[in-house]
């Protein structure tokens, strides 16, 4: 082959260069292109739009066609579906966390989303977007209409403190300042401050000034408090932020106020076992309730351990508790100025309360008629009447379901009963559910959770416990038995034989799980859970479970 001459090598010199030329352009313009395009995405403003977070607005729902409650009539099963909210879906009815009862100690006597912005470091825009999610309206705070002030990043105080206004340490109203705190009961720690109070949320400090006297000591006392009504579960309590309380009569300690409330604020957590039904209401709910409702919503709720779907889930209850934006004392930078301090919440006994220790004299019967105001539940009692009655089965799904439950239901409906099935599926519509349950007149399932559904039943109404395999009588009783009678419910248990327990198939008879159950709980609270509550489920026996249907429809009002 011959070699190019001079002449052909120069002719084609002017093509080449115009070919280089021609890539060299592209490869500027095609970044250029592809950072016009995605600008969006390297935005960090932008980024909250692509994806759905706890603060947005929208509402996902899921009709479930395959999951739903069944009424059994003759052959025919009606499905009904159920709309499940994306928030609700997230906490489940009956995780599995039902804890052992207290220990019994000696008992003493007691003597949603934010005020002004969500958050303190919070621009303007997401200041506009939590008030346009807020749950409350904000009405409590002196001088709402106030410019806004700006906080430190690195402290979280105001940078500047002109507009505020110092509150005396004998304020209006307020007859002296002291702080008292009853750290006897068992359940929960409370303390109370009354006077010049300052909340400053970033340091997880309260501080009440107090004027200096000249003929008082100058002795300044302090109280560390988790609020947070389990104080006996060591393990969960060190995940509740501790809050120190604490007097000061010197005006260095005291900083200047930024928000100033009108009200009393109640100060309490949304951490530990909540998502867990029965700890949504035994822990929190009830105790929550038993303190709050004495002002008749004419108070500022303060949350630590904020959990935002939690308080979206229950924001039925909650809005009738509080007419206010709940504050998350974690994230909040402000300094919040009040009268009146309530830290901790008053707890007197599981799913129940105390009448003799409530504001007012509040018992169950309040609670429940609370409950039956916020879900609009239209069955006070169980009237009586020649109407069937109608029997709920909360059937779990896994560990402590029933495995013969068409066979149960077959049973009830033979007894007189109109049967209706509910699953986990089911339960997670928190108010769809609750008219359920109200339009029922007895309510059975293997303890869990889900039994804390026995709280919109309808007075006089009956609650079915099926104790599983495994020397677990006391501690079911002491969950759903004790309870039923606060709430005007009656109250019968049946705990299955080794037969009816799955349990067989496992082990041997000859095993302890069989010979000495107790063993088995000696050996820890991880191990029993193992064993005897999340590997075991029910096959009833209905012949002698029949008996315990007759005496649940003979104890109705006839």
């Amino acid at each position: 082959m011959r070699p190019p001459t001079a002449a052909s090598t120069t002719g084609r010199m002017p093509q080449r260069l115009v070919v280089v030329a021609f890539m060299g352009c592209l490869l500027m313009i095609i970044p250029c292109f592809f950072v016009a395009a995605w600008k969006p995405t390297l935005d960090p403003r932008s980024s909250p739009n692509l994806q759905l977070s706890v603060t947005t607005t929208i509402k996902i729902q899921a009709v479930r066609e395959n999951s739903s409650i069944s009424d059994r009539s003759g052959d025919e099963m009606v499905v009904m579906p159920i709309a499940v909210n994306k928030d609700e879906a997230e906490l489940t009815n009956d995780l599995e966390i039902i804890r052992m009862p207290p220990p019994e100690e000696g008992k003493g006597r007691v003597n949603m989303t934010f005020t002004e912005a969500e958050f303190s470091n919070s621009t303007t825009d997401e200041v506009q977007k939590n008030n346009d999610n807020g749950i409350f309206p904000a009405t409590n705070v002196k001088d709402a209409t106030k410019p806004k002030q700006e906080f430190s990043l690195a402290t979280g105080k105001p940078k500047a403190e002109e507009g505020t206004q110092e509150i005396n340490s004998r304020t209006e109203g307020v007859a002296e300042s002291k702080i008292s705190c009853d750290l006897s009961e068992r359940r929960s720690d409370t303390c109370v401050m009354h006077g010049d109070v300052r909340v400053l949320g970033y340091s997880s400090s309260i501080i009440l000034s107090k004027a200096p006297q000249a003929d008082a000591p100058g002795e300044e006392n302090t109280w560390k408090i988790r609020p947070y009504a389990r104080k006996w579960e060591s393990p969960v309590m060190e995940i509740i932020r501790e809050l120190t309380l604490r007097e000061s009569t010197k005006p260095a300690d005291a900083p200047q106020c930024a928000v100033h409330h009108t009200v009393p604020a109640i100060v309490f957590s949304t951490g530990g076992f909540l998502g867990n039904f029965f700890h949504d209401f035994t822990d929190v709910l009830i105790p929550l309730f038993t303190t709050a409702h004495q002002y008749r919503g004419e108070a500022q709720f303060l949350v630590t351990n904020f959990n935002y779907g939690w308080i979206k889930k229950y924001e039925q209850i909650l809005r009738r508790l509080s007419h206010y934006q709940i504050i998350d004392l974690d994230r909040d930078g402000r300094v919040h100025c009040f009268r009146h301090v309530h830290v901790g919440l008053l707890s007197h006994k599981e799913l129940s309360m105390d009448p003799a220790k409530s504001p007012d004299g509040y018992s169950m019967a309040d609670f429940r008629g609370f409950l039956r105001s916020c879900f609009s539940l239209k069955r006070k009692s169980v009237g009586a009447g020649n109407r069937k009655a109608k029997l709920l089965m909360i059937n779990r799904k896994g560990p402590r379901s029933f495995t013969n439950r068409r066979e149960v239901a077959s049973l009830a409906r033979s007894l007189g009963y109109k049967v209706v099935v509910a699953g986990p599926e089911e339960a997670k519509n928190l108010s769809r559910f609750a008219r359920v349950v109200n339009s029922c007149d007895v309510m059975m399932g293997v303890h869990g959770a889900g039994l804390t559904n026995m709280l919109f039943l309808p007075t006089d109404a009956a609650l079915v416990q099926v104790i599983p395999w495994g020397g677990l009588k006391y501690a079911c009783s002491h969950d759903f038995g004790e309870p039923a009678p606060d709430m005007g419910i009656r109250y019968l248990e049946y705990e299955i034989k080794e037969e009816e327990s799955s349990l067989m198939r496992q082990y041997p008879r000859s095993h302890p799980v069989f010979t000495d159950p107790l063993s088995i709980h000696k050996q820890g609270w991880n191990v029993l859970w193992s064993v005897f509550l999340n590997k075991q489920s029910v096959r009833l026996d209905v012949r002698r479970f029949k008996g315990v249907l007759q005496e649940a429809m003979k104890a109705l009002p006839h």
